[in-house]
């Protein structure tokens, strides 16, 4: 199959050739007939996947075939840099084709506001949000939906983690009954079932596989004692090999304290978390691009909005939460048949979480010995249950008292 296939509008088509598309992915082949056909729809695709083109495509060819005087598709999303990437996605594909985006996120000033107020205010066709900052305009009461007749949540988990229902069921509620609604979500928890059947109407169910990490990724694990992490990663950093690295870590606060030892171990490194402004956001990340900034340090956000090619070096400071954010992470590296390196950094407390992300990928990984100067390494005991360092309580037992 080729996107011929799908008869787009010429101009579409032509959007299409510039960006170099020729071949559809499976996520494209299976949800355009259908999105084209406007069945609802809930499709479960992980970052990678082409899943981004495979709702921007059909939508932007209803647009392209009918009069442009109404906002016609929201596009909600759970981070700004999603939302600008899809915006961006938005302007390629459809530059021939004179339909108007905009993307809507917090983080700015007042002038930014007003500068997305206006540009809604005015008419554009799709809008592309961040929940958070659309609900402050349609508070306003000044931005109207009513004539939308698309409505795709993409990352849908994503938004359901970071605490977004109430916000998404109250953004739908300004929107028209009558509409064709898509979620897509790399994982299908129960959550995102229940918001399918409470926002979806009969929906067509598209499932791609996990995929396996790119072949091209060089996996490595060190087994670590968290006293031995900070040594370990600076002289890994000190290796002038890598001139483009991603590090990970769970929690935002570790961001930003391993950035600043890093800094002060004179490693050049940036933390990317929510509490920058956008402005700082996207300075970092121009410049993480134009290779001026070599290292940037983040939460597994950062491994689903980011897209940047020649990233060498991914390293998880701890093991991710979740086995399929593993995934997330490492294929920021090895992108378009290119090879890289992906190391994690596995603590005793972590080895079960560790063994759940090999028994998911299906291998071992492997195993990196420690430099000596770092001393011993934990043995790996994934089968072994640790203790919590809180003791239990007994339950308190009323007793009866004897008649």
């Amino acid at each position: 199959m080729t996107f011929n296939d799908f008869n787009f509008d010429a101009q579409l088509f032509e959007g299409l050739q510039s960006m170099g598309y020729v071949k559809p992915t499976p996520i494209q082949e299976q949800a355009i007939p259908l999105i084209l056909d406007r069945k609802d729809l809930i499709a479960c695709a992980q970052t990678g996947t082409g899943k981004t083109a495979s709702y921007l495509l059909p939508v932007l060819q209803h647009i392209s075939t009918t009069d442009k005087k109404h906002t016609k598709a929201l596009i909600l999303a759970p981070t700004r840099e999603l939302a600008q990437q899809i915006d961006q996605q938005v302007e390629g594909l459809a530059y021939f084709a004179g339909i108007s985006s905009i993307a809507v996120y917090g983080g700015g000033d007042g002038m930014i506001y007003e500068q997305q107020r206006r540009a809604m205010v005015d008419g554009v066709d799709i809008i592309i949000a961040t929940p958070g900052r659309l609900i402050a305009h349609l508070a306003s009461g000044v931005i109207k939906l009513e004539h939308v007749e698309y409505l795709v949540l993409d990352e849908a988990d994503r938004m359901l983690d970071m605490g977004f229902y109430e916000d998404l069921i109250r953004i739908i509620g300004f929107l028209p009954a009558k509409r064709q609604t898509m979620l897509f979500s790399a994982t299908m928890p129960g959550k995102i079932r229940k918001l399918a059947n409470t926002i979806l109407k009969d929906p067509e169910q598209i499932n791609i596989a996990l995929s396996q990490p790119a072949v091209g990724i060089l996996q490595q694990v060190y087994m670590v004692h968290d006293h031995q992490k900070i040594k370990l990663i600076t002289s890994l950093l000190k290796d002038d090999s890598h001139n483009s690295v991603l590090i990970f870590a769970s929690r935002k606060e570790t961001v930003k304290e391993l950035n600043r030892t890093l800094r002060k171990a004179g490693v050049k490194a940036e933390a990317f978390h929510s509490d920058l402004e956008q402005e700082q956001r996207e300075t970092i990340l121009r410049s993480f691009k134009a290779r001026q900034l070599p290292v940037i340090i983040g939460t597994d956000v950062l491994s689903r909005g980011i897209d940047v090619e020649g990233i060498s070096l991914v390293i998880n400071f701890d093991v991710p939460p979740d086995p399929e954010d593993y995934i997330h992470r490492i294929g920021r590296t090895a992108r378009a048949e290119t090879t890289g390196t992906a190391i994690t950094f596995v603590n005793e407390r972590d080895q079960r979480r560790f063994s759940t992300i090999e028994s998911l990928i299906g291998r071992e990984i492997d195993r990196v010995t420690l430099p000596e100067e770092l001393g011993e390494a934990p043995l790996y005991q994934p089968e072994v249950k640790r203790k919590s360092p809180f003791k239990k309580k007994k339950p308190f037992v009323r007793r009866q008292k004897s008649a």
